[in-house]
């Protein structure tokens, strides 16, 4: 079963519990998946989703500061739950200890010695790493890394 598939049966199943938000959520994901493919005039497959996916976490992460930052709390929650459904459907996150190792094995495969060779590293990383850690936080950890 695809990605795409797993999303339209779970928002069946949120139909005949009666979950509002989790329905909610669903729809927000199969419209933008729809969105993308009507402007791309192409079928998404797994990955391209789960890029979809990936990019409304990080909007809401984003939002989350902001309404912290406002004080509003209460929207700040909504949008954290948002983020649990979205999980949902990514692959499961690599911890801290496992991108420092995809990043020791970048750096030593592609011989990088200084911050010009961020660029191989990262690319070395993200092949391996996509759509299972924040390339935000993993770009940092690279420039650490070369830089100390």
């Amino acid at each position: 079963m695809t990605l795409k598939e797993r999303i339209t049966e779970d928002m069946k199943a949120a139909m005949r519990a009666s979950e509002k938000e989790r329905l909610l959520t669903i729809r927000m994901v199969q419209a933008a998946i729809k969105q993308r493919e009507v402007d791309e005039r192409v079928v998404l497959d797994d990955a391209q989703v789960i890029a979809v996916l990936e990019k409304m976490v990080k909007q809401r992460r984003e939002s989350i500061a902001a309404f912290e930052q406002g004080g509003r709390a209460d929207l700040a929650e909504k949008e954290k739950i948002e983020i649990a459904l979205l999980q949902v459907y990514l692959p499961t996150q690599l911890s801290a200890a496992e991108v420092d190792a995809l990043i020791k094995e970048a750096i030593a495969s592609t011989g990088a010695t200084s911050m010009k060779d961020m660029g191989k590293v990262m690319g070395a990383v993200k092949a391996k790493a996509a759509g299972r850690a924040d390339m935000g936080a993993v770009s940092a950890s690279i420039k650490a890394a070369l830089s100390g």
